[in-house]
């Protein structure tokens, strides 16, 4: 599925041409007995199986199988498959698998409950589902059947774990399956262009999916990879979850683009990110960069400890310019401003620590001057907000044909800007870009983003004396507190209704604890 041609500038690149699948095939060719994936030492404590390690080979065989089992449903090509996984092996194998089977992924984040998915699901007319049994307390297999009992279009359900629910499909017999020889899909002589993945922004009118090509992941992998320099067959450590377009670009592009291994943390125990850290002896660190800037100051990162890079994802990127300097010398620090599902912009710490000013134009630099695959562009709307452009950025609405309606899509002007809502200014002396905030009448929790309308109406629904609000937070860049006369009753009341876990742990007591860590 081609949605159309990209208009403007092209971006010619070998990477460009290449498909995911292509590069994992790529790396199974060069190292098939080496390590590929594996899974956070932790996995029994929030799923079903112990942790399992594969190397390329192993992996090849569990891909192929998922994908001819994927085939074997009579889906028509480019049918749209909903994944929702945590951050183990299979949501990896999965997401490769639908994209060998000629299917596109669409990745649901982990949190969101029946509603979410299914109003963005029949949206863009979802013909699968996939899943697992559990993840902690919640039976991701019985919502997984909700979702499609009340979404017309899905017709299979498969799910990882055991004792799955009647008419869940039973897919771990993948992990043992023999060799399977599926033929590659035709994709005549574009193949990087189809669409490869579909995530979803939450805007303040609602969800809005997105869907990106190929080349534009490559694109993406590509401008981090080019400011973490040198890194072959990259051990990256990631804590961010797959279902966003930041967790994809930081994460799972660089290890294709490596072909290295990628060590796979379900977000966030620090006891278990240390202890994979020195198990695994990984050589990159995906963490939240407001985290990273506090382990460095702690003295558990960033010195002569072997690591070659470390990258900083800010979703909230209008803290990243007061941030301290980052000490020279040590290990290299990548910040990456993330602008929900539209675009992000990667830069490496300079000389002085300092992070890098944005401006209006071409985004240059040494490393990106080096590729036009990681060339992003920044401009400032009329309404005094920042728009991206580049191979990275999606510019056409989906599904095909929504545009001839009145549902929600990007805002893509003539020039191939996409408006991202976050506001800025300009510096009058540097002509810098500073982002003052988020988008108006968004929260965002971590990789969570909500319309707070929504959240407050819901509220109401529930307790017309209650209320909800978004509090600063260093770590997700804000968090929700509730107040009501009974909180416990109103969070009752909202886990029945299957309100987002973030929402319903809004309204704990004070003293309770923290939230649930956000994916």
């Amino acid at each position: 599925m081609i949605l159309s041609d990209r208009t403007g500038a092209k971006f010619d690149h070998p990477f460009a041409r290449a498909t995911l699948d292509e590069f994992f095939r790529r790396a199974l060719e060069r190292r098939p007995d080496a390590l590929a994936v594996a899974d956070p030492p932790d996995r029994e404590y929030f799923t079903d199986h112990p942790p399992r390690r594969l190397t390329y080979a192993q992996a090849d065989r569990v891909i192929a199988a998922l994908a001819q089992r994927l085939r074997d449903l009579g889906l028509p090509i480019d049918s749209i498959v909903g994944i929702q996984l945590p951050n183990t092996v299979e949501g990896v194998l999965a997401c490769l698998a639908a994209l060998r089977a000629g299917l596109v992924p669409a990745l649901i984040p982990l949190l969101w409950r029946a509603s979410e998915m299914t109003a963005s699901l029949g949206r863009i007319g979802a013909r699968a589902l996939i899943s697992c049994r559990q993840v902690g307390n919640v039976d991701h297999g019985e919502l997984a059947m909700v979702v499609a009992a009340e979404t017309f279009a899905i017709r299979f359900v498969g799910g990882f774990g055991s004792e799955l629910p009647d008419g869940v499909v039973p897919l771990d017999d993948a992990f043992v399956a023999g060799h399977v020889a599926i033929a590659p899909l035709e994709r005549g002589d574009r193949p990087s262009e189809h669409v490869a993945i579909v995530t979803f922004d939450v805007t303040a009118g609602g969800i809005v999916p997105v869907a990106r090509s190929h080349a534009e992941l490559v694109a993406a992998g590509t401008a981090i990879l080019m400011e973490c320099g040198s890194v072959p067959d990259a051990k990256i450590l990631g804590a961010f979850a797959m279902s966003s377009f930041a967790g994809l670009a930081t994460t799972v592009m660089p290890w294709l683009l490596s072909g290295g291994t990628l060590v796979l943390h379900q977000p966030f125990s620090p006891e278990s990110f240390a202890a994979q850290r020195a198990a695994e002896r990984c050589d990159v660190l995906v963490v939240p960069g407001s985290l990273a800037v506090r382990l460095r100051e702690a003295g558990l990162i960033g010195g002569r400890d072997g690591l070659k890079a470390i990258i900083g994802t800010w979703r909230a990127p209008e803290r990243l310019s007061a941030t301290a300097p980052w000490p020279s010398g040590g290990t290299p620090l990548i910040d990456v401003s993330v602008f929900g599902e539209i675009g992000l912009i990667a830069s490496r710490r300079g000389p002085g620590g300092k992070s890098s000013a944005l401006l209006v134009g071409r985004m240059t630099g040494p490393a990106r001057e080096a590729n036009a695959m990681s060339v992003i562009e920044v401009a400032r709307t009329p309404h005094g907000t920042i728009a991206p452009r580049g191979p990275m950025v999606p510019i056409h609405p989906f599904p095909p044909g929504v545009a001839r309606g009145d549902h929600l899509r990007l805002k893509v002007d003539d020039d191939g800007f996409i408006d991202t809502d976050f506001p800025c200014r300009v510096e009058r002396d540097t002509k810098a870009l500073v982002v003052t905030g988020g988008p108006p009448g968004i929260v965002s929790v971590g990789g969570y983003r909500f319309a707070l309308r929504d959240l407050q109406k819901l509220v109401a629904q529930v307790d017309e004396e209650g209320s909800l609000a978004a509090l600063p937070d260093l770590l997700a860049g804000q968090r929700l507190a509730g107040t009501a006369a009974d909180r416990d009753a109103v969070r009752q009341a909202l886990a029945e209704q299957g309100a987002n876990p973030l929402v319903v742990a809004a309204f704990r007591g004070r003293l309770a604890g923290r939230a649930p860590s956000p994916g």
